[in-house]
Parts: structure tokens; sequence; C-alpha cells
């Protein structure tokens, strides 16, 4: 799973859902005909060849650049990537593996292993081949403890000789079997339910060139020109030229095992959110990705282009801060005494919070109030029955009042040992709404006597959000971030003890015992397995140490002249061979 930090992940390891497909397709046809909007852009015109395809991306904040999907974090650089950063395996529409892609993975329960076997067409960017050790390299680059990655997770370890390398205490992953050139076995320690589907997080689905950055040292790798400035890739295009933090150009890669894709050139940079409305106005992109909600609100029919969109796989959500990540043990360490466990404190504040009231004013028909953390396009696994936090100003009141959090004569509470409390909110800058709203919440809190302020009296740019809340940076007790979810519903790589995006810091026996059954050999039984996120989603909707606040659908706008463009799933994996202007 990834952060988002992350949708725009188009093909890559994050997308939207699989899960019984009959639910799961309701559910997203019932989203997108409520925004209005199509999953594909239908262009019957005929194609051409050549031309510039110029894409912009809304944000507020620069590119990292780290062009690896081991070390990089955000949707940022993945968005930017993926022009030539192609996952190795092709899916279906339910996202589960199949045949056709840069390599086929097949399973043996009883084994308990994985076979991959690489397309012998595939070629790196340089000329060379794509070979297993590429494969094994990637996961040598999640688990080396000197390379920097958030990657390593609890559902890695699964791997046979995961941990003994992680620790340092061997020299290579010993369930990594390299059969030749082209095959690797995986060796895991149990067979899983969601590892037929992408996104499950106990299969690493890219590949890294070995033979390229084999002399660059782990802990060298993030900020290496290869990784920063001339990334390989074995996609339809390559990278002829970056602007850090700014823009790409891509041109087509001449080793590309597919069809020769139809650009002369694509170009993608960011565009900032007060620009957007006028970029789109003045037709200065064909494609524009990220556009704010209020963007499109206004400007629901712009002459020129037409709107596709789907309902994202994700959610934006308020968590609270109640302990820190461990790198020495790589688990998360609950604080009992920090300000924010309080579980009458936390709920609260989520009853405080008028989010349905904010979506329909702000979300122009895109978003809408959020019950529980696994979101409605899961199909089946969304417990339709955990209501969430609706807005509830008597509910907070009394909560706080029960739980001894009392009133000064200024209207603010003082904690139940009668100190002054004040609680630090951190909050992304983003949309020319992003202010309002954010003030709103706070108004909220102060009706039921909470003082909120801003982690340094402000809103932070993306970039500087992620490295606070991340790095347990001190002084902030709340957040509000956004989850772009990979295409398997266990939340496992998300809220588990070992969990580095466990970001609130959350731990418990109950949420490991809860989250260790998703994810069970019982739960190969796709009836117990859903029972279970059941009773994960009320338990988290109890605890309340992460609130959903929105789900939400994306909407894109594509120029008339585009022909091919897809939010399709089973069509994603190679879309930009296709993409291409009409005549």
């Amino acid at each position: 799973m990834k952060l988002r930090k992350s949708l725009a992940y188009m093909a890559t390891l994050l997308s939207v859902v699989a899960l019984s497909f009959a639910s799961g397709a309701q559910s997203v046809a019932a989203a997108t005909k409520q925004a209005n909007l199509p999953l594909a852009y239908n262009n019957k015109k005929a194609a051409k060849k050549g031309g510039t395809l110029k894409i912009g991306y809304v944000s507020d904040s620069a590119f990292k650049g780290i062009f690896n999907d081991g070390l990089s974090d955000d949707a940022n650089d993945s968005t930017f990537a993926q022009f030539g950063d192609m996952p190795l395996f092709k899916t279906d529409d339910n996202y589960k593996f199949v045949k056709g892609g840069a390599a086929d993975i097949s399973f043996d329960q009883n084994a308990k292993t994985a076979t991959i076997t690489i397309n012998p067409k595939v070629k790196w960017s340089d000329g060379q081949p794509l070979v297993a050790k590429d494969i094994v390299y990637s996961y040598e680059i999640i688990a080396n403890k000197d390379s920097g990655s958030s990657r390593y997770t609890d559902s890695l370890k699964n791997i046979e000789g995961m941990e003994e390398y992680h620790e340092g205490k061997a020299d290579s992953i010993s369930g990594l079997e390299i059969k030749d050139d082209h095959t690797l076995v995986i060796h895991f320690k149990e067979m899983k339910p969601g590892m037929t589907t992408s996104g499950s997080g106990y299969i690493w689905e890219v590949a890294s060139p070995y033979h390229y950055l084999k002399d660059v040292p782990f802990k060298d790798l993030q900020s290496s020109d290869k990784i920063r400035k001339a990334p390989l890739y074995y996609g339809p295009y390559m990278i002829k030229k970056i602007v850090q933090g700014e823009s790409i150009e891509w041109v087509p890669n001449p080793y590309y095992f597919g069809k020769k894709p139809k650009f002369d050139k694509i170009t993608i940079e960011t565009v900032s959110p007060s620009s957007a409305s006028a970029a789109l106005k003045s037709k200065k992109y064909d494609i524009l990705w990220q556009l704010p909600s209020s963007v499109y609100g206004k400007n629901k029919k712009v002459n020129g282009y037409v709107y596709t969109g789907k309902q994202e796989l994700a959610y934006n959500y308020l968590a609270f801060k109640v302990g820190k990540f461990d790198n020495e043990t790589s688990k998360n360490v609950m604080d009992k005494n920090a300000k924010m466990n309080n579980r009458s404190l936390r709920q609260a504040i989520a009853y405080a919070m008028n989010i349905q009231q904010v979506s329909d004013k702000f979300g122009y028909g895109l978003k809408t109030r959020a019950t529980t953390l696994i979101p409605p396009a899961f199909g089946d696994y969304h417990d339709k029955s955990v209501k969430g936090y609706a807005y509830n100003l008597k509910k907070a009141n009394n909560l706080l009042d029960k739980a001894g959090y009392k009133k000064g004569k200024d209207g603010y509470r003082t904690d139940p040992n009668g100190k002054k409390l004040t609680i630090y909110l951190a909050a992304m800058s983003g949309s020319a709404d992003q202010e309002a709203i954010i003030k709103n919440y706070i108004q909220q809190w102060k009706k039921v006597g909470l003082r909120v302020k801003l982690v340094n009296g402000r809103l932070l740019d993306f970039n500087n959000f992620y490295d606070k809340v991340q790095n347990d940076v001190k002084g902030i007790d709340m957040f509000m971030g956004a989850w772009s979810l990979s295409s398997e519903p266990s939340p496992n790589d998300l809220y588990s003890e070992g969990a580095p995006y466990n970001m609130s810091r959350f731990v418990s026996k109950e949420n490991n015992t809860l989250l260790a059954n998703i994810d069970s050999a019982k739960s190969f039984n796709t009836k117990y397995r859903i029972k279970q996120f059941y009773k994960w989603q009320e338990y988290m909707n109890k605890e309340a140490y992460v609130v959903p606040m929105q789900y939400y659908y994306d909407a894109t706008p594509v120029a008339k002249n585009i022909k091919g463009y897809t939010n399709q799933v089973s069509k994603g994996y190679y879309l930009w061979e296709n993409v291409s202007f009409s005549k």
C-alpha cells in the first residue's frame, strides 16, 4: 500500500479495488454515475502518430524525484514516472494477476511458492535485459536498512529469510530462489488469501536494474543521480530530460517490448492549484491530473475537453499521534501517556466535525462523508452498518464532560488533570478551498471547548507535511492525511504494528489479532474473511485513532483530440503505448 502520497498510480501498484467483481463493479459503476463521468473517453476518429502530449499535474509542491518504487513514498513521483515505470504483472478488471505482462506469476499453495517467469523480450531502456536478479534486488532495496525505504512491512516478512536479511544476519534473502535469468521462485512461510490480487503487499510487483545500480551503496541510492536524474525503465517511454521538482520530458523507448508508442514526446509538469483553472480555460494541457474539486465545480463544461472519472480507491482521514516508530525494532511503539490517547477526546473531536456539510459545500458532487476505513469500492468488504461519526455537537460535549475535560471561563476545556489543553493539528495546503475548510473545523472544535492550533501556525505543503508526520516530529497531536489504497483490501500494511505507514502509531493486541485474521489461512474462505473485515472496521471505528473523513471521485479533463485514454483497469497496463492524438 501507498500513501497519498499516492493515487495517480496508474497501472502501478495503487489502484481501485478487486474483491468479488460483481459487487465491486456495481459499487464503482454507481459512483461513476453519481458523478456523471464516463470511465473512458471514446474518441472514434482514427489515430495518428507523432506530436507532443502535454500533461499538467496539479500540486502545490515540487515532486521529490525519487524514481524507484522501493524508495519513493508519494504519488507525485509515481505519477511523473508512469510512462516508463511499468509493474511486472498485468491484471484483469478484478485486479487479479493474468498473463501477458513483463512477467507472469503463478502460485503453488501446497509448496507455498510463487513462480515469476520473465518475458525474454523485456529490456531496460539502456538495452540490457530484465532478469530475475533485478526482481531480487528490488526486495533487497526494501529490506536493507541502509536504503531508508519505508516499504519494509510485516507482509514482506512472510518471505523466507526476509527478516534475517533485514536484521543483517544474512547476506541474501533465502526465500528468493533464482532458477535462471528468467525464472524466480519465492518461498513463503504461509500462503495468504490476497496473494493472487495485485497490491496485497506480500509480493513486490516491480523490478530495479541491478546491473545499473549495483555499484551504488544502499545508503546512497536515494540521492544517487542514477535514481534522481537518469533512472532506467522498461516501459514504452524513457526519460530525456528532468527539471528537478518541476517537469519531465519523455521520448519513446527503442527497446520497449510492446507496440511502438504513438507520441514523439510526452511532457508532464506541475501546475499550482491557483493556476489550474486558467490552464484549463487556455487549453495549455491535453490532460490535467489531480484537478481540485473546486476547479471542476466551476468548470464542469470546458470547450475542447471531456471529463473522465472514477471512484477513487482512497479516502482522507484525521489521525491522532500516540507514539513513534522504532527503527531498531521496525515496530510502532505506543505512548500510553500521549495527549491524544483518550478515546472520549478522539471521539468528541470526530463528532464535532461537520464533514458532510463541508463535502456538500466544497465537494462539487465529487465527495461524501466516509464511514469506515474500508471504502465502498471494496464492495462486500465494506461494512455498511458502521455509521462513523456524523456531526453531533451534543454527543461531543457529553463525551468530554464525562471524561473530565472541564470548560473554563474562556470557554476552552482543560485536560482531566486540570491543565491547559491545546491540540496541535498538522494539515496540508492545497486547493483554494483548503484554508476555509480547516478554519471551519477549528471553529467546530471551539464550539465544544477545544483549542486547536495549526502546527507552525499555517498549512504545510505536501512534502513538509509528510516529512514531519512520518518522522514523528514533536508537536503534532493530530493530522489530516489521505490514502490511495492498493487493489487488495487488506489494511495490514497501513495499520499493523510493523507498518511504517501506521503513522498514528496506534498498537494493540486486539488490532494485531484482527489484522492477522484478515490475512490468515482461514480467510481463504471469503465469508470468514468478510466477517473479519467487519470486526476490524467496527473496532477501528470505536477506538477512533484514525477517523475516515471523505470518500471521493476523480475528475480528469481530457482534450477531445486524444484517443485511447481510459481508466479501465485491465487496459491500464498497456495504456501509454495506445494513447495518441486523433486525425
